[in-house]
């Protein structure tokens, strides 16, 4: 479950900051670059076309989950055996269309009803990384390979999280994790709540279902258009502007230390995980390592802010520094093996 779309509700529409920062960047442009504008421009709209594709499936197949009710499999996640809950937390939390703020009351009354912190966190820590949407972005920026790979970094993170919990379950680390008075999303999600009861696979025979897909589906068309379209235009002055030498010798080569960086800088650089596919494969072209761009994602990805407050909103301060910890080891772990495989 990566980030997705949000809606602002109330009276007041304040302004769309990524729709915001788009035309302020090519107002500066512009000004400073004339001679750049166009080139500038062609490249964001080439980079949107050649992503047309994926962006038509991942919108399509999420607005098809949220329809059909297959959401509501994510509760399986939480029942049975303790090993067994951490397996298929870690898998649904790296699969599911929800956005981070969206599995707060989820999350909040599962805790409540006694689901173990080790399968909570399993889920949380995969959840941001990856979704339908994000492969098919990934695929069609990075390659199917490094999109594969960062889904199996992900329930691998999830994974390692939720036995490193389940080990240390009895410490005072991880006891009584809930605050006592959980913080809400703040009325940032969809004003479509989740359907009830077992999935309508079928869900255009219904009424409501097909008006659930069809906001869905728009609602997350203009998210990834949005976002896409600012990344690109940043993929763009960052080839042109960023020299290839530098981001080879920070980021590049085959040691630790650029792993290391690569998960240190992707918390501060992450936008989210859909303008963060752009910018990789900026620094990718400059020389950056395929290890780095590993750790890099990974590490941004847990703690990009939709999904470190969807952590903080719950659980005391000491659960969301493991939680931030354990995504840090597990992105350089990730990192490592990527790259002595890519």
């Amino acid at each position: 479950m990566a980030e997705t779309a949000a809606h602002t509700h109330g009276p007041r529409r304040r302004i769309d900051r990524a729709w915001a920062a788009l035309a302020i960047i090519l107002a500066l442009v512009a000004i400073f670059e004339p001679g750049e504008f166009w080139n500038t421009v062609i490249f964001t709209i080439g980079a949107m076309w050649h992503t047309a594709p994926f962006i038509a499936f991942a919108v399509l197949a999420v607005a098809y989950l949220r329809a059909s009710g297959a959401e509501r499999l994510v509760a399986k996640a939480f029942q049975g055996g303790r090993v067994r809950m951490i397996f298929l937390a870690a898998l649904v939390g790296g699969i599911a269309p929800f956005c981070s703020c969206e599995v707060i009351p989820f999350i909040a009354a599962m805790l409540a009803l006694g689901a173990p912190l080790a399968a909570v966190m399993a889920f949380w820590l995969a959840s941001p990384l990856m979704d339908p949407a994000m492969f098919a972005i990934t695929s069609a920026a990075l390659g199917w390979e490094f999109a594969l790979a960062k889904t199996l970094a992900a329930l691998g993170l999830g994974l390692m999280g939720g036995f490193a919990v389940m080990a240390l379950s009895r410490s005072p680390l991880f006891a009584d994790p809930l605050r006592s008075n959980p913080a809400s999303c703040g009325g940032c999600c969809s004003s479509k709540k989740p359907y009830e009861g077992a999935p309508v696979w079928k869900f255009w025979q219904h009424a409501d279902r097909r008006e659930t897909f069809g906001q869905v589906a728009a609602t997350n068309a203009m998210f990834l258009l949005k976002w896409l379209s600012l990344a690109y235009l940043i993929e763009a002055l960052m080839l042109r502007h960023i020299p290839a030498e530098a981001v080879a010798g920070a980021l590049g080569g085959t040691g630790v230390t650029p792993i290391l960086l690569g998960a240190l800088v992707g918390a501060p650089a992450y936008l989210n995980g859909y303008a963060a596919v752009p910018m990789v494969d900026a620094l990718l072209a400059q020389g950056m390592s395929q290890g780095a761009a590993m750790s890099f994602v990974l590490a941004g990805g847990v703690s990009c802010i939709p999904a470190a407050i969807a952590v903080w909103a719950l659980v005391k301060p000491r659960i969301f520094a493991a939680y931030i910890g354990l995504a840090m080891i597990g992105a350089v772990l990730a990192g490592l093996a990527w790259q002595a495989v890519a």
